[in-house]
């Protein structure tokens, strides 16, 4: 018995010559303690190595074959050995007979390696299956939720709506990245094992058997729909990831635009409040003209009042009159330049 790890199961293989009844018996004994392993069995199969010159493909095939099932039969090897089965399990096991024509004791043990690697990874390979079928309802309803946001998006008629449709759809693109990250091992371990499978069969090198349908044509009709309904549930949930971005990103376009029309509609308000605020400070600037020169006007009124109180004949109305523009257009020319400077800072 030979016991063997693998990235997602173990195996174990038995060699008996079935050369007595006690080798049977054997045999029973150890695929028992087999199926007694903790886990689940994914794949048991039976392969029955035999050298019988007088038997012939379709001998062969009629005894292994049971009343109105198809059965396959390959010559392979260059015509060195014929193999045949019907890929059904029987007694819990698949049954393999491989007729040896003359392979050395070497190909013999490379086909049935292959014949082994064929079956186990063919069913390793419609482990993504289920997982496929069980993601289509939930795909679909993502695409169909996916087409009626972007009719939202169409409809959409203020930044709010349109920030509403944004956020659902952040969380269908979560949800479509947890379907990725969930399911990305699963299908891309169906496509590595489909890839063996095949290169395992071309390694057989079989020919077909008139009358019989050769290994790669089971294989064609069988294995690769199922690959090719899990390939395609992968590119529809990929393609619906690239959706929901293009359309974020498009939606999330609309939403700055729309943040930048009212960003320039603010800024053209605040412009007109500050050409009002400009008007009003040229309003007071005039205003504290005005009051200024009152004030210095004043002030010379009493200087006036007091050259006249000392004996200088100077009329102080007159010389505060003549005073007021000279106050005025000194006031105003700094002011307009405490302006600039400030301006300039």
């Amino acid at each position: 018995m030979r016991w063997e790890l693998h990235t997602e199961f173990s195996s174990y293989t038995v060699f008996s010559p079935f050369e007595s009844a006690d080798d049977t018996e054997i045999e029973k004994l150890i695929m028992a303690w087999c199926w007694a392993r903790p886990g689940e069995c994914l794949v048991a199969m039976r392969i029955d190595h035999s050298m019988d010159a007088t038997m012939t493909p379709e001998s062969a095939a009629a005894a292994h074959s049971r009343a109105g099932e198809q059965i396959v039969v390959s010559s392979i090897v260059d015509g060195r050995a014929c193999l045949i089965t019907d890929f059904r399990a029987t007694s819990d096991e698949t049954h393999f007979l491989l007729l040896d024509r003359g392979m050395t004791p070497r190909q013999a043990g490379r086909t049935v390696q292959r014949i082994w690697e064929i079956e186990t990874y063919r069913l390793l390979a419609l482990l993504g299956l289920p997982t496929a079928k069980a993601m289509a309802p939930w795909l679909r309803r993502s695409e169909d939720h996916l087409a009626t946001l972007m009719d939202g998006i169409g409809s959409a008629r203020s930044t709010g709506a349109e920030e509403s449709v944004l956020d659902q759809l952040s969380v269908l693109a979560a949800e479509v990245e947890h379907s990725l990250a969930r399911t990305a091992f699963r299908f891309g371990a169906c496509r590595a094992y489909l890839a063996i499978v095949l290169q395992r069969i071309a390694e057989l090198r079989e020919q077909r058997v008139t009358g019989f349908p050769p290994l790669r044509e089971f294989m064609d009709r069988r294995l690769m729909p199922p690959m090719a309904m899990c390939d395609a549930m992968a590119s529809r949930q990929e393609d619906l990831s690239e959706r929901i971005a293009r359309n974020s990103q498009l939606l999330r376009t609309r939403v700055e635009i729309s943040l930048e029309r009212q960003n320039q509609e603010l800024l053209v308000q605040m412009n007109r409040r500050a050409r009002v605020q400009l008007h009003l400070q040229e309003t007071v600037e005039g205003l504290s003209v005005v009051a200024i020169t009152y004030y210095g006007s004043q002030l010379v009124h009493y200087m006036a009042e007091g050259l006249h109180a000392v004996g200088l004949a100077v009329s102080a109305d007159l010389v505060t009159a003549l005073s007021i523009p000279g106050i005025a257009v000194l006031v105003w020319w700094g002011l307009r330049r405490t302006r600039v400077v400030l301006l300039k800072e």
